[in-house]
């Protein structure tokens, strides 16, 4: 009996555990799916020691993209940043290729972050955040992968994300012709930007608190940079910032507490790598482009992710929580 055509599968935990067992030099005494999301996520618990094994989808990354994670992440490693990095099998391999119902899926294993994710965080924690996004940046600027990465551009993240999303407006063309007109105002603001004085390099483009664990206030370990592409490096500030926005949109922090915060996480970045006013004052402009990339994101991964939740409710939820943050 044929298969029928599939474009997402689960691998079995089970079949993995062993399969890792003899692609790795430690034994797996348990494998877990702990995500089933954009890719694949499985904790991996061997002697004393835990990893992260992820696999993704051809339709999210392709091989080149995945290696130029890898590629990234061991520069990062191997100048001292500190992050998650991908692990060697015993043939000194970093990618597992797995032959699932869909076709061929790429895996990779991670060092496990130690810790936990804190989103209220203590003055020592956000000082932290600061010196090592920046030294993180001071890294990201100098080095060029041989492995292409998506570029975040005005193009990438503004431009074609709002075309992309037009047909989920059904029946709603008035909140469309808003976002389309807040999209349209804020290319023509940053066309005058003086893009020359701003730092440029490999953004990780999703710095929340959910993408890196503290172990105290003392070690700090950022993961996750699955959508890390070419870019200016205030887009990684910005993702941060956009956690305190929504900290205080959800009303969980006051503004006075939130700005406070981005204030002792702003001057510890600035005390490793400057950052302008200049770029400062622009983070409400590619704060729009983080939103609406990851709108047409939504879109184009309807089938695979975004089904169970991205619905008319959600998507006019949105336009509120937009105009608010152009206005915050």
């Amino acid at each position: 009996m044929n298969i029928f055509p599939t474009q997402y599968s689960v691998l079995s935990a089970r079949a993995l555990k062993l399969f890792l067992s003899e692609q790795y030099d430690f034994v797996v005494d348990k494998c877990t799916l702990i995500v089933h999301n954009v890719s694949d996520t499985y904790l991996v618990e061997a002697t004393n020691k835990k990893y992260i094994f992820k696999i993704y989808r051809d339709a999210h990354r392709s091989y080149d993209e995945i290696m130029g994670e890898v590629e990234l992440l061991n520069f990062y490693i191997n100048n001292g940043a500190s992050v998650s990095y991908p692990v060697k099998d015993v043939s000194g391999n970093f990618l597992q290729s797995l032959n699932a119902a869909e076709g061929i899926r790429y895996g990779v294993m991670f060092s496990y972050a130690e810790g936990k994710p804190v989103y209220a965080m203590n003055d020592k924690q956000l000082k932290l955040v600061g010196i090592e996004m920046a030294k993180l940046h001071i890294l990201s600027s100098k080095v060029t992968l041989k492995h292409k990465r998506k570029e975040y551009s005005i193009q990438s993240t503004l431009l074609n994300p709002i075309k992309v999303i037009k047909p989920a407006f059904v029946e709603m063309d008035e909140e469309y012709e808003v976002l389309c007109e807040i999209v349209n105002n804020t290319v023509s603001k940053m066309s005058k930007l003086d893009f020359s004085k701003f730092s440029y390099g490999y953004c990780q483009y999703d710095f929340l608190p959910k993408n890196f664990h503290f172990k105290g206030s003392e070690k700090l370990t950022f993961f996750d940079f699955d959508f890390s592409g070419k870019g200016y490096l205030i887009n990684d500030i910005m993702s941060f910032y956009i956690h305190f926005f929504l900290e205080v949109y959800y009303k969980k922090m006051t503004r006075e507490e939130a700005d406070r915060c981005f204030t002792i996480f702003l001057e510890a970045y600035r005390l490793v790598k400057p950052v302008s006013d200049e770029e400062i004052n622009s983070i409400k402009y590619f704060g729009l482009g983080f939103w609406i990339f990851y709108f047409g994101f939504h879109v184009e991964n309807f089938d695979d992710w975004s089904n169970i939740f991205f619905t008319p409710n959600f998507i006019k939820s949105r336009i509120p929580l937009i105009q608010n943050w152009m206005e915050y």
